[in-house]
């Protein structure tokens, strides 16, 4: 079984992977892939809760620093779970549509999305990425909503 685990760089998503984790059976999932989307479009293209400080003037390769940092956070939370391979995506475009395509390229089982990962005012100009993802995902998609 593979996996997409989703992170915009929340605490959110960050509990979501161990969510998953919490239940699911290690026995049965063979792979990871981590994925992390920098949105062009967005006011801030990535912003990485989970570690590190922010840089003082943005740029394209800081928001790529960012995505790497928060992937490697999620990632880290899967060694030594068992899990036989953790892969790292980071990639440029619609957050909701880069994940339903890379889920697809992977031939995924499963997306793991956290809910409410940026806030109200982002999902109500912009639309849900979970709600987006679960409409076009070619395979099962666990929306995880987490308790902080």
């Amino acid at each position: 079984m593979h996996i997409i685990m989703a992170t915009d760089g929340s605490q959110q998503s960050l509990v979501a992977a161990r969510q998953f984790m919490s239940f699911a059976d290690v026995a049965k999932v063979d792979e990871v892939s981590v994925v992390a989307v920098i949105s062009p479009r967005a006011t801030v293209p990535f912003a990485n809760e989970l570690g590190g400080e922010g840089p003082n003037h943005p740029t394209e390769l800081s928001f790529r620093e960012e995505a790497h940092s928060a992937t490697g956070i999620v990632m880290s939370e899967f060694e030594g779970w068992g899990v036989t391979a953790v892969h790292r995506h980071i990639l440029s475009g619609s957050p909701s549509a880069e994940i339903v395509k890379v889920a697809k390229d992977l031939d995924a089982d499963l997306i793991v999305v956290a809910s409410g990962g940026r806030g109200l005012s982002e999902t109500i100009l912009l639309g849900s990425t979970a709600q987006r993802v679960q409409h076009s995902a070619p395979c099962p998609v666990l929306v995880a909503r987490p308790k902080l």
